[in-house]
C-alpha cells in the first residue's frame, strides 16, 4: 500500500511541478523544461525531480540547473499549498539522462542500418 501511495504522490508532484513551472515561475532560464519523472523516498520526505531541457550546450544546461535551484523555494511552497500531504518533501532537481541515452541508441541503430 505504501508503494502505491508513493507512486500516486510522485505523479501528483510531477503534474503540479509542470504546472508551477509553466504558470508561476518567470525565469527565462527554465522556459523549455519538462518534468519527466519524480521519485520519492519511502517516508515522502525527499523528492528527486528529473527534467529534460531543449538546451544542448553545457553552459545552457548549467543555467537551467541554476534556474531550477533558484526556483526551488517557490516550487516547494506552491507544492505545500496544492498537495494534501502532511509534510512537503524536500526537492532536488536532476537532469534526466534517459533522453540522451535514447538519442545515443538511435544513433547506433542508424549507423548499423547505414552499414547494411
Amino acid at each position: 500500500m505504501a508503494n502505491y501511495r508513493n507512486r500516486r504522490v510522485a505523479q501528483e508532484i510531477m503534474r503540479e511541478v509542470n504546472d508551477i513551472l509553466q504558470k508561476k515561475v518567470r525565469d527565462p532560464r527554465i522556459e523549455n523544461v519538462t518534468i519527466t519523472e519524480v521519485s520519492v523516498t519511502g517516508d515522502l520526505q525527499q523528492a528527486t525531480i528529473y527534467y529534460s531541457s531543449l538546451a544542448e550546450k553545457a553552459s545552457e544546461k548549467e543555467k537551467v540547473q541554476k534556474g531550477l535551484e533558484k526556483a526551488t523555494g517557490l516550487i516547494r511552497r506552491e507544492l505545500g499549498q496544492r498537495l494534501q500531504i502532511y509534510k512537503t518533501p524536500e526537492i532536488a532537481f536532476e537532469v534526466d539522462q534517459s533522453v540522451a541515452y535514447g538519442n545515443h541508441i538511435d544513433e547506433l541503430i542508424n549507423k548499423l542500418n547505414k552499414q547494411d
